[in-house]
């Protein structure tokens, strides 16, 4: 049992937490929400020692072990499955003790110990927690200096799993995790025998694998029962907001009536309508508690252009000098469509992504556009290539100029406007701006000529669970088309009308839901274990 009592914290002036008090019971599994910048993190930094309160206590029994993912493994030749192996201080020590004893009687309880602590599985453990990750066999071996710092987080991932303490804090898990990953992570926590404390912008996550929310606001640590769901449900009526729920929710149940009424009597689009009126019926009560929330998007709507306003011809696709990384390609995109891109990470996606924006060009084949379509792109990259000393403000009127000289100030904050800017945000540095701040002003770069196609290669990465709620309300009164590459399964099942499943150098229609694809990707992993297994049998 976790127990938390009267903690305060404060750096300098500011109070983070305040006299809060929780009790956390063995084997829950409890979501820690909250705003970006409410202390969530920091609530997990005092639980594990690594900060010092300045009031109260947090106390379990001495029996427990407490375990995080690790942010600071240092650069080591060391292959993953030996390091993940590693995490378990205790077992690692009992080896060493085996090859150096000498007393016969202590070399029987060690290795008695080994067998207590289920030593002798532990690599095949190790390798599955890797391979659920997204790892193939052959790089199991492989040192870890060699992976970037995204494959590098998994690996800390992998050895906080592999150790499987009493309480297990995980912040931000599917931060480095692509859509397979995810659906796998799920699957596992589902299964965790002890107490699980998880920090999470992902909603299906904690939806399907947590019991209790711990909810940071306002310096307070409130708990409620039930999945993420549950809590809003209950904090909505807390709140008193159902009276406003309906024309919330009018724009999103609208969109999808329409693709069920479109859908409903096409065989190959079946699944998919019956997808959306589950999810109807799912909106019975309030969704979300959207007049808590200070940001909303509004994507300005384009003129209609005759469709397909793009299509891609048996094109194969990839860079200079280098063998293509998708062949035959041939899709198009009509104006109103709504797409949503799938694949593990390296298939391909965002390469497809840079042709339809016209970033890359087709090794071989033809792509169409139209004269008129204009397209707004967002790359999780692009955050990167702000001009740190600039302003939001600055940098929105250059836009405008090189269409229009005379553009007036008015226009240049109301554009800024739609996507949260008030004026003094506007006038702020850029490097100043949190991470989900230069995200919406990458949105609203990118649509503020009303492009008639948005592309927007994981574009949730920096947005808490609020703004990632406006995105798709956003999204979902946007009347031009769309195309969605994201790990945030909850964004894809409620924006997309159609799945374009990238994978072995093709991009083809995927006839499903998301939850076919889940069925999908765990038969393909089995068979590629199998094929990996006969390969290594063979050798």
């Amino acid at each position: 049992m976790l127990n938390i009592t009267n903690l305060t914290y404060k750096i300098g002036a500011r109070t983070i937490i305040e006299n809060a008090n929780i009790c956390v019971m063995d084997g829950w599994r409890v979501g820690v929400i909250g705003l970006n910048g409410a202390g969530k993190s920091t609530l997990f930094k005092l639980i594990a020692g690594e900060l010092q309160a300045d009031g109260g206590t947090v106390s379990m029994s001495a029996r427990q072990r407490l375990g995080m993912v690790r942010q600071d493994i240092p650069e080591t030749n060391t292959p993953l499955i030996d390091l993940v192996l590693s995490a378990n201080e205790e077992m690692a020590q009992l080896w060493r003790d085996a090859e150096t004893e000498t007393d016969g009687n202590k070399i029987a309880d060690i290795y008695q110990r080994l067998s207590d602590i289920d030593a002798y599985t532990a690599p095949s453990k190790a390798a599955m927690l890797l391979r659920g990750l997204g790892f193939k066999e052959h790089q199991l071996s492989e040192p870890f200096s060699s992976f970037s710092g995204g494959w590098r987080m998994r690996v800390a991932l992998a050895a906080a799993l592999f150790v499987e303490p009493e309480i297990l804090l995980l912040d931000e898990p599917t931060n480095h995790l692509d859509l397979e990953a995810i659906m796998w992570l799920e699957t596992y926590l589902l299964a965790y025998r002890h107490t699980l404390m998880i920090i999470s912008h992902d909603r299906e996550l904690l939806n399907k694998c947590i019991d209790h929310v711990i909810h940071v606001d306002k310096q307070q640590l409130t708990l409620y029962t039930g999945n993420y769901d549950s809590f809003e449900r209950e904090r909505t009526l807390r709140l008193g907001l159902q009276q406003k729920m309906h024309e919330k929710q009018q724009a999103e149940r609208a969109h999808m009536q329409a693709f069920v009424d479109r859908f409903k009597t096409q065989a190959s689009k079946a699944r998919q309508a019956q997808s959306r009126v589950k999810a109807l019926e799912r909106m019975d009560i309030v969704d979300a508690v959207i007049a808590d929330r200070a940001v909303k998007f509004k994507f300005p709507n384009p003129a209609k252009i005759p469709s397909p306003m793009l299509s891609v011809n048996h094109a194969d696709i990839g860079y200079a000098e280098g063998k293509p990384v998708l062949r035959r390609v041939h899709k198009s995109i009509n104006h109103d469509d709504r797409i949503a891109l799938l694949g593990a990470n390296g298939e391909g996606k965002s390469t497809l992504m840079k042709l339809i924006a016209g970033r890359l060009d087709v090794m071989q084949g033809d792509v169409f556009r139209s004269t008129k379509l204009r397209i707004g792109y967002f790359s999780q990259h692009q955050t990167e290539e702000l001009d740190v000393n600039s302003t939001p403000y600055q940098e929105m009127f250059k836009l405008f100029y090189k269409n229009n000289p005379e553009v007036k100030e008015p226009v240049v904050r109301a554009k800024l406007g739609a996507f949260g800017f008030s004026r003094d945000l506007a006038d702020n540095r850029i490097g100043a701006l949190s991470g989900g701040e230069k995200a919406r002003l990458l949105f609203s770069f990118m649509s503020f000529d009303a492009p008639h196609l948005l592309l927007l290669d994981e574009p949730t990465n920096h947005l808490d669970i609020d703004a990632r709620e406006a995105l798709v309300q956003a999204l979902n009164t946007y009347e031009g088309a769309i195309v969605i590459v994201s790990h945030d399964p909850n964004m894809v099942e409620r924006v997309a009308d159609r799945l374009w499943l990238v994978k072995d150098g093709a991009c083809q229609d995927f006839e499903g839901d998301l939850e076919d694809y889940r069925k999908f990707t765990i038969q393909a992993r089995r068979e590629e274990r199998k094929e990996e297994k006969k390969a290594k049998a063979g050798k």
